[in-house]
């Protein structure tokens, strides 16, 4: 990944698909999958590829919840806070993260390795609350289980 040059690596990304309004979400998807999100820089050369106002882009960067335009950690970490979550105390574990990391939702540590988001539903309502790493989904998670979580992700991230 090289998250300090999106110009090149933005280029590179255009020059594999057609210049048709089709595939400008799979382009932002490609983006985002490369950087953790789409900088802002990226969308004037995209609206160029595709033939679309500038905003436009802007306006499907920032209606799908996928997307972001502020880098991301490279841990990503969803607190469900949908009613079953909720009535479970998910945002009890929402305060421990920010306890224990310094962010709230929608901020990044200051060395890129966690973002925080909360969620709607995360569709587990029976294993409630429910938090989830990258792509590992963590079931009734309490505040004591949430710290031996995260603490086994940072001894994960100090061995690679």
């Amino acid at each position: 990944m090289n998250i300090d040059e999106p110009i090149p690596v933005t280029q590179e990304i255009l020059s594999k698909y057609p210049r048709e309004q089709r595939y400008t979400l799979t382009i932002l998807q490609d983006l985002q999958r490369e950087h953790r999100y789409i900088p802002r820089e990226a969308l004037p050369l995209v609206a160029a590829h595709v033939s679309l106002p500038l905003a436009k882009l802007y306006s499907m960067a920032t209606f799908y919840k996928s997307f972001s335009l502020s880098p991301r950690g490279k841990n990503l970490i969803k607190v469900c806070d949908g009613t079953a979550c909720h009535i479970r105390s998910s945002l009890i574990l929402v305060d421990e993260i920010q306890r224990l990391l310094d962010i709230a939702p929608g901020e990044t540590t200051p060395d890129r390795q966690y973002s925080l988001e909360t969620v709607n539903c995360l569709g587990s309502c029976a294993i409630a609350p429910v938090m989830v790493i990258n792509d590992t989904y963590y079931s009734k998670v309490t505040p004591a289980g949430l710290r031996n979580i995260l603490s086994d992700e940072r001894s994960a991230i100090n061995e690679t």
